[in-house]
């Protein structure tokens, strides 16, 4: 059974160094750049755009 894609997403984030967070992971072109950080608080708070960072990131391969 495939893991959920926000506890992949949360296993890769604990694992970063705290410098890395803030480097930029993907850039929507309609709403700009998303780092790390900010990938975490929309995902945390199950936000549209946190749904949507995640398709991108799992279609990435980056979770």
């Amino acid at each position: 059974m495939p893991e959920d894609k926000k506890i992949r997403f949360i296993k890769t984030f604990s694992n970063l160094p705290l410098n890395v967070r803030n480097e930029i992971i993907y850039v929507f072109s309609d709403k700009g750049p998303v780092t790390w950080n900010v990938a975490y608080l929309e995902i945390s708070n199950d936000t549209l755009l946190g749904k949507e960072i995640l398709e991108k990131l799992d279609s990435l391969d980056i979770i």
